[in-house]
């Protein structure tokens, strides 16, 4: 039960995201169509969150549960990877209305189709580690 305090995080994450409306399908579609704020907000609030976090775990020199020091190692530079990259999350965000978060969220809330979006992105990332070596990195 030690892994127990990361469920109880991670069903408060859900609670959190499904209140703020950030599993929804059309505040999704009101962000790609630039008509609102509400998910520009929250991926703000993600980013400066995560920018934070890791200022703190590399300041404090954090350990992980199991008390080994958290690496975080730097980027490779390039920019078309992450512009591909980006562009196919996003078209793909798009196309389902949910990113790989609330995909678990939905199915959470009993919405059973969208195990067939779930199926998608594990063969999308299945495909990905068959390609890696012979993709330009």
């Amino acid at each position: 039960m030690k892994l127990l305090r990361f469920i109880l995080v991670g069903f408060l994450f859900g609670v959190v995201l499904t209140k703020a409306e950030a599993i929804s399908w059309y505040r999704i579609y009101e962000m790609f169509m630039f008509q609102s704020f509400h998910m520009y907000g929250i991926i703000g609030v993600a980013i400066m969150t995560g920018v934070c976090g890791i200022k703190v775990i590399k300041k404090r020199e954090i350990k992980d549960y199991k008390g080994k020091p958290i690496e975080i190692l730097a980027k490779d530079k390039g920019y078309t990877r992450y512009i591909v990259g980006g562009f196919m999350f996003g078209l793909g965000w798009a196309l389902v209305g949910a990113c790989p978060g609330p995909i678990f969220i939905l199915l959470g809330t009993g919405i059973i189709s969208v195990f067939v979006v779930l199926l998608g992105a594990l063969l999308g990332t299945f495909v990905y580690g068959l390609l890696k070596e012979k993709l330009p990195h």
